[in-house]
């Protein structure tokens, strides 16, 4: 484990990657929280879990082996540039309203940004256009996002992967999808009864939702719905629950960097989101 290391926000000391229960800003869990050490583990947990303990028990999660070395790998070694800090180093639990009218559904939490920040989009170039832009739509109170503890807060929105650690290259197996699925099934279920929007970030987030929204009881037409940037599905769930599934391209530095995606495209799908659930 590495040497303890300030936090950039609070200045308080912390090792690499994070124990449970020392206090880094926003860590749902404590040292005895139920560890899932197996994809078995997480899909007989998963179901009975409310929203606090389902936070808790994903940011402890051990259920893949290669996800977890690969984390605690990076914390531990660290990019150059943030070598004087702390790493998080472990899964990223969902983060936002209890109960949002707007669930944002990413890929999984980068290397050094959520891997190390503790909080999924933040600390990087994406996370940096993704902030900017829930703040532009009102679904934000600040335009960025640094790290665990700064005061940010989404309004009326959360904010989930569907894989919970950072995966190498930023592709997580087809097993570590579905050992994860579990936490996102749950959650959904969870936050469903006020979602009015999902925002999927690029095909993977929208095949993601696609598949947590089925399992949690939403009609999903067949043919499945293709992904695009502004494509819209709605969906009918139960008790006759409706929302929209929203495809935006994912914030990435090869789309932003390309021009695929650009501020008035992002701004044109969570201005959307945040009119569905009535925040315009």
């Amino acid at each position: 484990m590495s040497a303890a290391l300030p936090h950039p926000v609070t200045g308080r000391l912390f090792a690499s990657p994070v124990p449970p229960g020392t206090g880094w800003p926003g860590d749902p869990a404590t040292a005895a929280t139920p560890v899932a050490d197996s994809a078995e583990d997480v899909a007989r947990r998963a179901p009975g879990l409310d929203l606090a303990e389902l936070e808790a028990e994903v940011s402890v999660c051990r259920a893949c082996e290669r996800l977890v070395a690969w984390r605690e790998q990076v914390a531990h070694d660290k990019r150059a540039s943030f070598g004087n800090q702390p790493y998080w180093g472990r899964p990223i639990a969902g983060w936002g309203a209890a109960a949002p009218a707007v669930l944002v559904v990413g890929l999984a939490p980068a290397a050094n940004g959520g891997n190390r920040t503790g909080r999924i989009f933040t600390g990087d170039r994406s996370g940096d256009w993704l902030f900017a832009g829930l703040h532009r739509a009102g679904l934000a109170e600040q335009d960025t996002s640094v790290h665990a503890g700064d005061g940010q807060r989404l309004v009326a929105t959360r904010m989930v992967a569907a894989v919970r650690c950072a995966p190498p290259d930023n592709r997580p197996t087809v097993a570590e999808r579905d050992a994860c699925a579990p936490w996102l099934v749950r959650e959904v279920a969870l936050v469903a009864p006020g979602l009015r929007a999902v925002v999927a970030l690029g095909g993977y987030g929208w095949d993601a939702a696609l598949r947590a929204l089925r399992a949690t009881g939403y009609v999903v037409p067949r043919p499945k719905p293709r992904f695009g940037h502004g494509a819209e599905v709605p969906l009918t769930g139960p008790e006759g629950r409706s929302l929209v599934l929203l495809g935006c391209y994912h914030p990435s530095q090869q789309n932003t960097f390309t021009g695929r995606l650009t501020e008035p495209m992002l701004d044109a799908v969570l201005g959307r989101a945040a009119a569905l659930a009535g925040s315009a």
